[in-house]
């Protein structure tokens, strides 16, 4: 009976030995951060960005004066010229929507421009952050810069800098 139950004991330590996995966490934000090329690049999609937002801007205010302007002339205005100047109103706010839409939509040109000047450098994280796995045997590597899900972690498991390092990055 003894044996079985040594036995016993010894299998379940052996599996759950063998069930063991080695966690870690990095940190996106900090890593990011300290990448001179993905600060460039968050730089000129801002750019980007701001200079698109003017455009509709400066758009949106011809649109208000061409309206307040009608609104003035309105009653000097015969039926004809003030359903033109009206079509010419919706026309061009129809155009800014449609600008506003190319610009900054799901799949407009900021998303476009953010993808081809930022995701290379996160791709490169993330094949740091992959090599780091597979040489240090981590079964899971958490980012904590995705959002406040880990209550807790021990900085000894930190492996930012080490990220840092397999990019070529000193911190």
């Amino acid at each position: 009976m003894k044996k079985i139950l040594f036995t016993a004991g010894l299998l379940i330590i052996g599996v759950s030995l063998g069930f063991s996995q080695k966690f870690a966490y990095v940190n996106t934000d900090y890593i990011l951060g300290r990448v001179p090329a993905y600060d460039a690049a968050q730089k000129q999609v801002d750019k980007f960005s701001e200079e698109w937002q003017k455009e509709i801007e400066a758009k949106r205010t011809d649109i208000e004066k061409l309206y307040k302007d009608y609104q003035a002339e309105r009653i000097l205005l015969t039926e004809e010229m003030r359903t033109k100047r009206e079509e010419e109103i919706m026309q061009k706010e129809k155009d800014v929507k449609d600008l506003q839409k190319k610009y900054f939509a799901p799949e407009g040109l900021l998303y476009k421009k953010r993808t081809e000047l930022i995701k290379p450098i996160q791709d490169d994280v993330f094949t740091a952050v992959k090599d780091l796995a597979a040489e240090g045997g981590y079964s899971i590597i958490f980012d904590v810069a995705a959002g406040p899900t880990m209550l807790f972690t021990d900085p000894k498991f930190d492996k930012s800098d080490d990220v840092l390092k397999k990019m070529g990055i000193q911190n």
